[in-house]
């Protein structure tokens, strides 16, 4: 299956992006993930610098992405993930 170019725009900057076109809804997905935490970032910190905004946000997906892969390897669930990451949306509003 042939690749489509897209366009995504994160912390201000386009990027240009080829993906599968069953792919693209998942990676526009993410890229408005990041773009989101940025602007959180952004809007509770100090931090002004992109890419330091850049890299905070980096650590805080990749830590995500460790707790839900340790939560799978210990034999739990996709759901118990997706309860964990709708606690932690909800912290983040209260």
């Amino acid at each position: 299956m042939s690749e489509k170019s897209i366009k995504v725009t994160i912390a201000g900057r386009i990027y240009p992006i080829s993906v599968k076109p069953e792919e693209e809804e998942g990676v526009r997905h993410a890229a408005k993930r990041v773009d989101e935490s940025v602007k959180h970032l952004q809007d509770n910190y100090a931090v002004k610098d992109k890419q330091d905004l850049l890299a905070m946000t980096a650590l805080q997906l990749s830590t995500k992405l460790a707790e839900a892969e340790a939560i799978v390897a210990k034999g739990g669930s996709v759901d118990e993930v997706g309860l964990i990451e709708i606690e932690e949306l909800l912290d983040d509003l209260l």
